[in-house]
């Protein structure tokens, strides 16, 4: 352009230019300055000047900058408001050293006392300001530059209020902008919405909860009305503080006063699904539909990761059906929300197909899909398909497993008796560097417990101690198990008392009180019941390690009324779902998911349900059958040296008199024949109805003295070879059986 007559560069085109090599970096500065020589002197104006500023102010080069500024000045040309812009904005971001608040301050004066319109401070002057106001902590002078920005007409906007608000965070005064904004208002300069908020979450960041919800109501006393983004801020505060009714009593007033919009919802979807809430989660989805909200892609994920933790398989599934229905692909993380909830009600075959689905329709599996099938596998001691699932992530996804990996592999291995590989997997986790957690400590113990070694699990137990201080309930039953079942009985007293001591858990005062039989009346019950919510809020995950762990001790400890009681409260909240199912061809227990002591519990009371159903004259299906085990395992014969199925056979058999045996067909079930059902129900119409009120007394034993040989006085029957029924007895009615 320079070597053409007919089209030279003007002023225009070398600030062009200088703005694009000053983009470059400090190493083309002296390009740009040799650009800007090359404009006629007495063709520059504000414009090239600025641009010039402008490059050196983009480099850090703030002394530079003001320079030019004083040269631009010393050759006549006018700057403008931009150009003191651009020389504070270079000031106010200096940091090696930083610039003191004075020279800006002194800069701002030039300003303000220009006689020229075109450099009178505007709003980015104000914001430069009072963002290096705030980066100082000088409130002071922010209370000063708002009251000039005020009375020369300058409206603050959003970046305005939060600069005012940091400023005085910073100082540590945050209330002296509630009164600061209180004294606009009285002027007739009432602050925007976003004013509020951004001093509500000032005070959202540590926690002051009283003074942000002050905020709502000066916001509302002023005539400002509060946006969905206010509500917003308190509803989170108030979920992270896990004040949920604090939640739902600020969102019906939300709702009086503004609609709830779709980043609403997802903050209420995620505060009750981490607080426990699942089932309110759900409901909160219906009524978002019913109102005309859109949910969007995260709204479906937090819900289905909710229904996930829950164990809400049907609701899960309705979900995924709305995202179908309105063209949104699912993503993985829904997907995984569904697996795991449908591993949380032992629907292994749906759970499995799910992770196929996500596959097909091209959308691959994350490492937490795999180990929410793992999990799921797990949780019923599925060991062989839970490593079939580590070897499908490995092998064809390339996904090396992780520390929930592990975890999942312990307690799969744990739940199936295969506690050598327990402990290999727990080695194998340390080897690969992942720090073991209370999750894995416990999986660990849990295995040492189900083996019967006091020595190892006292170790165990002594390191989870010097981990978390105070060890989870789960981990105390664990020891109190194993000390009862070893008739270890001065143990488990000194242990039931450490927990009474613990000063810093109630929840392990009240659990010891209820397993010494100091909680049974009502009123304590409910303190009982206290706990056990508390604990199913933890989701299903935890709830059914809590529940399987204290059901185990109550049994040992012969408290079976006291373990009823808890199952009872386990059921009602869902877990479970798969443990008594009756149909016309079969009354069935399923047990293959509980601990050995919960599933004498739960068969004890199966077996009481079954005596009132043979003494009421109800219809007799074809069998009653007690599931022990699910999945490849059903189709071996070591099934019957399993800790659940070899306790619980015995158990049966001694209840009732070898009504009881395994079939050909499935060695994971134990079943009973119509015709020995009725020859039980024959029994049961000779007894006196004063002398027996169910084939299992429900009672509360008292507690065994220290020295008491309750388990280990005489060896146990081998397998309950003791009970075996004669094949020939039962064959051809088996047979007749195959079809169901």
């Amino acid at each position: 352009m320079q070597r053409q007559s007919w089209c030279r560069p003007d002023e225009h085109i070398h600030a062009i230019v200088i703005g694009v090599l000053g983009r470059q970096g400090p190493a083309l500065l002296d390009k740009c300055l040799e650009v800007f020589h090359d404009l006629p002197a007495e063709s520059r104006t504000a414009l090239s000047y600025t641009s010039l500023i402008a490059a050196y102010a983009r480099n850090a080069l703030h002394e530079e900058a003001r320079e030019l500024l004083d040269q631009m000045k010393a050759a006549g040309v006018a700057p403008t408001a931009a150009t003191y812009n651009t020389v504070l904005a270079a000031c106010a971001r200096a940091t090696d050293p930083p610039v003191p608040f004075d020279m800006l301050l002194g800069l701002f004066a030039e300003m303000r006392h220009d006689p020229s319109p075109s450099v009178r401070p505007d709003l980015t002057t104000y914001n430069t300001l009072l963002a290096a106001a705030a980066v100082r902590a000088l409130s002071d002078q922010s209370e000063m530059l708002l009251r000039t920005m005020l009375e020369a007409g300058v409206l603050p906007d959003t970046a305005s209020y939060r600069h005012i608000v940091d400023a005085f965070a910073s100082a540590g005064n945050l209330s002296r902008v509630a009164e600061l904004f209180a004294e606009m208002a009285a002027t007739g300069h009432t602050p925007d919405p976003s004013a509020y908020l951004g001093l509500m979450e000032a005070h959202t960041r540590v926690g002051a909860t009283a003074e942000a919800v002050a905020v709502l109501r000066q916001m509302q006393a002023d005539g400002c009305p509060p946006t969905a983004a206010t509500y917003r801020v308190l509803l989170d505060l108030y979920g992270r503080q896990g004040r949920f009714d604090g939640v739902r009593e600020l969102f019906g007033e939300m709702r009086t006063a503004v609609p709830p919009d779709t980043a609403t919802y997802n903050v209420l979807f995620r505060v009750f699904g981490d607080g426990g809430f699942f089932k309110e989660v759900v409901e909160l989805f219906q009524d978002m539909l019913h109102s005309g909200v859109e949910p969007d892609i995260d709204t479906c994920e937090n819900v289905m990761v909710a229904c996930g933790r829950g164990g809400l398989h049907e609701d899960a599934r309705e979900v995924l059906d709305y995202m179908t229905r309105e063209e949104m692909v699912p993503t993985a993380k829904a997907y995984t929300g569904l697996v795991e909830a449908l591993g949380h009600a032992a629907m292994y075959e749906e759970a499995y197909v799910a992770f196929n689905m996500m596959t097909e329709i091209g959308n691959l599996p994350t490492i937490e899909t795999y180990n929410a099938l793992a999990n799921a596998f797990a949780k019923g001691g599925l060991f062989q398909e839970a490593e079939a699932v580590f070897s499908r992530m490995t092998n064809n996804a390339a996904i090396q497993k992780d520390k929930d990996s592990f975890d999942a592999l312990i307690e799969a291995y744990c739940q199936g008796a295969q506690l050598d590989d327990a402990v290999k997997a727990y080695m194998e986790m340390r080897k690969s560097r992942f720090n073991p957690d209370e999750r894995s400590l416990e999986g660990v113990l849990n295995a040492y417990c189900i083996a019967g070694v006091i020595d190892e699990s006292k170790e165990q137990f002594e390191e989870l101690q010097s981990m978390v201080t105070v060890p989870s309930i789960i981990a105390y039953c664990m020891m109190l198990s194993l000390y009862a079942r070893n008739d270890r009985w001065a143990d488990a007293y000194d242990l039931l008392e450490e927990m009474k001591r613990n000063c810093a858990s109630s929840t392990h005062q009240v659990i010891a009180s209820m397993i010494k039989g100091e909680y049974d009346d009502d009123s304590n019950w409910q303190m009982v019941e206290y706990v056990l919510d508390n604990s199913n809020l933890e989701g299903c995950d935890y709830s059914l390690r809590f529940f399987n762990a204290l059901l185990d001790v109550l049994w040992w400890f012969g408290q079976k009324g006291r373990a009823a009681r808890v199952l009872d409260q386990a059921l009602k909240y869902g877990l479970f779902p798969e443990l008594f199912r009756d149909t016309k061809l079969v009354w069935s227990a399923d047990v293959h998911r509980m601990s050995v002591g919960g599933s004498l519990v739960a068969v004890s009371v199966w077996l009481n349900k079954l005596y009132d159903r043979l003494k009421g004259d109800e219809d007799l299906p074809q069998l009653a059958s007690v599931v022990v085990l699910r999945g490849q395992m059903e189709k071996s014969t070591i099934t019957r040296g399993l800790p659940i199925a070899k306790v619980v056979y015995s158990f049966l058999n001694d209840t009732l008199s070898s009504s009881f045996h395994y079939p050909k067909w499935n060695k994971g079930r134990i079943i009973c024949l119509k015709s020995q059902l009725k020859k039980l129900q024959s029994a049961i119409d000779s007894f006196d109805d004063s002398a027996i009120s169910g084939f299992v007394p429900m009672t509360n034993s008292n507690l065994p003295s220290p020295g008491s040989k309750l388990y280990t006085r005489e060896s146990q029957a081998n397998n309950g070879a003791a009970h075996l029924t004669d094949d020939t007895l039962v064959e051809e009615k088996e047979s007749e059986l195959l079809a169901l």
